[in-house]
């Protein structure tokens, strides 16, 4: 029996479940420490995905490498009391995405495609192709610039860019795909089968 995604009560839920994790491993680390922030940080991932699941239906494969990597990377802060794990964590994911978006690119599978059809709907397959290219392009110059954030800044100025530069600047890179997106049929009605 499979499950069925259901329709969220709250139309906000998805971005509190991506957003919700780090504002409260700031709120923790603001609070007490990066230790304290790391171990709430854990937990609200491991909160969002079960969230993810009840209200759902389903659990993205984002929210999933986010809250591997957070586990595997928290756990080993905690465990060497070494802040710079968490922080290699966000680039680890923008490198494995951007791997993966540019292997398919290269495969001439929009990976993209896959995980966000429904968000999307009417998008063609070369608007499909060129969406997966860009965010490939910025997964990597994401992970560049958090390796060089992380070696220019403190741990504070390094937890403000993310949350607030970083956090910021993937909303504007998304919405200047939108004109993109436009010109390849998004938001435009399928077309009607055709009559037999």
């Amino acid at each position: 029996m499979t499950t069925t995604p259901r329709r969220p009560a709250n139309p906000l839920l998805p971005l509190a479940l991506d957003y919700g994790p780090l504002l409260i491993f700031f709120l923790a680390y603001r609070i007490s420490d990066v230790f304290a922030g790391t171990l709430a940080f854990m937990v609200a991932i491991g909160v969002a995905v079960a969230v993810s699941r009840w209200q759902l239906g389903r659990v993205s494969p984002m929210l999933w490498l986010s809250a591997v990597l957070v586990i595997g990377f928290g756990g080993l802060t905690l465990y060497l009391h070494d802040e710079r794990f968490i922080q290699i964590k966000p680039t680890v994911i923008y490198g494995l995405l951007a791997a993966l978006l540019f292997g398919g690119v290269l495969t001439g599978r929009p990976l993209l495609k896959y995980l966000l059809e429904a968000a999307y709907e009417g998008l063609s397959d070369r608007g499909w192709m060129l969406l997966t290219r860009n965010w490939a392009w910025w997964f990597a110059v994401m992970a560049i610039t958090n390796e060089v954030l992380r070696a220019v800044l403190s741990f504070d100025g390094w937890l403000l860019a993310k949350l607030w530069g970083v956090s910021i600047a993937t909303l504007v890179f998304a919405a200047a795909n939108v004109p993109m997106m436009m010109r390849h049929g998004l938001g435009s009605d399928p077309a009607p089968p055709a009559a037999g």
